[in-house]
């Protein structure tokens, strides 16, 4: 199979690309250089030379204070250059996968959320993306929608100035030996490498659709930061940051815990506990050069 990854330099694309080569697909990787979703033309030429069977977007404006600064833009990027996209890949009678997010939900719910759960974004990020969720469904009927959570990947996270979650605690601890982290939000910490395994398999069948994609159980970041560091074997001093330390610009879901019950329907769910990834991810890196 013939595979165009778009946003194949990112967090995310990165590990896409390299999980569909490693199984034998053919792989042209696209960068913000060599396609543009707002201008129509430059992306029916860039996919019509890629000449792929199935195209999997992993760009996004994904700065949620950005996009509330830039809603034009958010929107432009994230909901109308997707729908170029999923126009083109219609057309061109391609399969998309479109990679989208838990800030779909108000986080007011007490238990997981489900694909057929009402979606309420809080912000203009939030909002932008699930517009581009709609335009993907309803216009290219070969599509496979991913909403996921709290990424990090072995790939610089460029909107994040490198630094994924991870990254940041282990950063914080080696230089300053202590942080304080919120205990207040919920979420389930997914390794690129677990969910671009996860496309992988899904994009092989033809269960088109909605899909939660996360790795499975939840935490808060407090204690996502620290299983970091004991896993890392770090010594730091790691506390609870009341919910008002660090006020969000922005508003954000509390709880943003997503069930992947439309994968567990269909017997494709390859997400193992959010432990799993995060031992994987501080194997992977102990033989990388430090970022930061």
């Amino acid at each position: 199979m013939k595979v165009a990854v778009i946003g194949a330099n990112g967090q995310l694309g990165h590990d896409v690309a390299r999980s569909f080569h490693a199984v034998g697909h053919e792989v042209s990787a696209l960068t913000h250089g060599d396609i543009e979703l707002s201008d129509q033309r430059n992306v029916e030429d860039a996919l019509k030379q890629a000449d792929a069977n199935l195209v999997v977007n992993t760009a996004a404006m994904h700065h949620v204070e950005k996009c509330e600064q830039d809603a034009p833009r958010a929107f432009l990027v994230n909901a109308v250059g997707v729908r170029t996209l999923a126009t083109v890949t219609r057309d061109l009678g391609m399969a998309l996968v479109h990679v989208s997010t838990d800030y779909v939900f108000d986080g007011k719910k007490a238990s997981p959320y489900v694909e057929s759960d009402e979606a309420l974004p809080l912000n203009v990020y939030g909002n932008s993306k699930l517009a581009g969720e709609h335009f993907v469904r309803s216009v290219n009927p070969k599509h496979f929608v991913l909403r996921t959570s709290a990424l990090y990947g072995t790939s610089p996270c460029r909107a994040k100035g490198g630094l994924n979650f991870v990254e940041l605690m282990l950063k914080l601890a080696r230089e300053k030996g202590q942080m304080r982290v919120v205990d207040s939000e919920k979420v389930s910490p997914t390794s690129t490498e677990e969910l671009a395994s996860q496309i992988v398999a899904l994009s092989q069948s033809d269960r088109y659709g909605l899909y939660h994609a996360t790795a499975e159980g939840n935490c808060s970041w407090y204690e996502f930061a620290r299983e970091i560091l004991a896993m890392a074997g770090i010594q730091a001093k790691l506390s609870i940051a009341s919910p008002d330390e660090f006020p969000a610009k922005v508003p954000r879901p509390a709880y943003s815990v997503l069930e992947n019950a439309g994968l567990k329907r269909i017997g494709l769910n390859k997400f193992q506990p959010w432990q799993y990834g995060l031992q994987r991810y501080l194997k992977q890196r102990s033989a990388a050069p430090t970022i930061g």
